[in-house]
């Protein structure tokens, strides 16, 4: 099945899922159609598993870059932390892009991105959030909103180019978001921010 797998996400990201076929992925996996059918009913089947799949390891991607470890960090250290493992994983695994973006993708499979994106969101408003302790909801939403949009629209970008221009694209867009994020949180890491903002309150040195 993992054969299936691999050559059905080199057929997607090929042709794009709408004009590719249960033959051409066969084809790409060395068997024959029967074979193929013996696992999946057709290509929608084939698109949900593989999806899952790689939603499964886009969750371990985005759970190691988004720890509260990583919180420790400056911010220039912090969006290496955190970016690095977001655009290797969609530089290894193309065919996400492809499932993200098609148009007729199954539902099944739009569904679940959704549900990551939205999990994805909140926990960049928690991070925000760290940094900006006594910023309001509408706020955190705000600034999360933007960063994952200036994110998605440099990942096409670096998706697009290889090797020297794909590290100059990721250099810009760290740049991007470290002056976007620099005057709103500050340079110091959320640890140390909190700390100073403990040793700042009334009282706070009183014995």
């Amino acid at each position: 099945m993992a054969q299936l797998l691999d050559a059905a996400a080199s057929v997607f990201c090929t042709s794009g899922y709408t004009a590719a076929s249960t033959n051409a992925i066969a084809r790409e996996a060395g068997v024959s159609p029967g074979t193929l059918y013996q696992f999946f009913p057709n290509k929608e089947a084939i698109a949900v598993e593989l999806g899952g799949r790689l939603l499964e390891r886009w969750r371990e991607s985005h759970g190691a870059a988004l720890t509260a470890a990583n919180l420790d960090l400056p911010l220039d250290q912090l969006l290496d932390a955190v970016l690095d493992p977001l655009f290797a994983f969609n530089h290894e695994n193309p065919a996400f892009a492809v499932l993200v973006h098609g148009p007729d993708v199954p539902g099944q499979i739009t569904q679940e991105f959704d549900a990551l994106h939205a999990v994805l969101l909140t926990r960049i408003e928690e991070i925000v959030a760290s940094f900006l302790p006594d910023a309001p909801p509408a706020e955190l939403s705000l600034i999360a909103t933007m960063i994952f949009a200036i994110f998605k629209a440099g990942l096409d970008l670096v998706l697009a180019h290889e090797g020297e221009e794909r590290q100059a694209y990721i250099d810009e867009i760290k740049k991007v978001l470290f002056r976007y994020l620099a005057p709103i949180v500050g340079f110091c890491p959320a640890g140390q921010r909190a700390a100073e903002q403990r040793d700042a309150e009334p009282g706070a040195h009183s014995h």
